[in-house]
């Protein structure tokens, strides 16, 4: 049996797997936001109820961000109150055994690219649109996590080809403005709808279902996002010009966006033809959970997954 965790910036999600990737178990919760320490709890907790009815079982976690190999300690994660900790080494300490940790948006790459809408591709670029905007890239089978531990992190790079009202852009956690995750996470379109509305309070699916019902100003909202997003790709297909790119996250169950966006990233990519698909993930918001439960089994070492490069 596997425990696999999304430690996620709303919710934590655990699922148990079987041996033949059959899941056993699942519970979510809601996160406790900007509490290091009541999260560590939690997971505790959690792990601790899931083995009450399945028995031992092996832990991999999929956190936002991830662990800077100088240091140790969290990196790059909207869900600020975990940066600058010793993550790993605290999960360990409370469930007293190795862990192993990969950022959520390459579990999410690795279980779309295993058995997911991505199966069979050579390179699958994983995005997650949903609180953040997180990427992994997968290339035959294994994610590549790079030298920095930074590959896929396409939200912190600048809105390519912007309009001058995008100019500088929104204010962004890093300190920067202008970062795609400031555009196409679900706050950055409940604040674009705020700005053009007056109307704050809304959440992203509101959104999305108000442009449905004829709401003109969400409609304009939405179009937007949508034109942000084909550029934001296309630049990651003029880069890594993978086979798939599958999406995940909240935002991702916009089902008119698989058929929009590759109409809409064509001028942007340097390219006669553009042959790479674009695909709703196969598990749902499940995947990047089922992801972090297959980080295990994996070789020996310091608990980091062996399906990482």
């Amino acid at each position: 049996m596997r425990i696999g965790i999304d430690l996620g910036g709303t919710k934590i999600e655990i699922v148990v797997l079987g041996d033949d990737g059959v899941l056993v178990w699942q519970q979510r919760i809601a996160s406790p936001r900007g509490d290091y320490d009541a999260t560590l709890a939690a997971i505790t907790r959690l792990v601790a109820g899931a083995e009450e009815r399945v028995g031992s079982c092996t832990v991999g976690i999929g956190i936002p961000g991830t662990i800077s190999k100088s240091s140790g300690l969290v990196k790059n994660a909207n869900s600020t109150w975990l940066i600058g900790r010793l993550l790993h080494q605290d999960l360990e300490a409370c469930l007293r055994r190795p862990v192993r940790l990969a950022n959520d948006a390459n579990c999410f790459a690795i279980s779309e690219a295993s058995d997911g809408a991505a199966a069979g591709a050579t390179t699958v670029f994983g995005i997650i649109l949903g609180t953040g905007v997180g990427g992994g890239l997968v290339v035959d089978g294994s994610a590549i996590e790079g030298v920095n531990s930074i590959a896929g992190e396409w939200g912190h790079n600048p809105l390519p080809w912007p309009e001058d009202d995008e100019r500088p852009g929104p204010a962004c956690y890093c300190g920067r403005h202008g970062c795609i995750e400031t555009f196409l996470s679900g706050p950055g379109l409940v604040a674009d709808y705020a700005h053009r509305s007056g109307v704050s309070g809304s959440a992203g699916v509101e959104v999305v279902r108000r442009a449905g019902e004829g709401d003109v100003v969400a409609a304009a909202s939405l179009a937007a996002w949508e034109r942000r997003l084909a550029k934001a790709l296309a630049s990651i297909i003029n880069v890594l010009d993978p086979h798939t790119i599958v999406a995940g996250g909240g935002l991702s169950n916009i089902d008119r966006i698989y058929e929009s966006i590759p109409r809409l990233w064509t001028p942007y990519v340097f390219s006669d033809v553009v042959n790479t698909r674009f695909v709703k993930a196969r598990h749902g918001d499940s995947s990047g959970v089922r992801g972090a439960a297959w980080l295990w089994p994996a070789g020996e070492g310091d608990g980091r997954d062996s399906m990482l490069r």
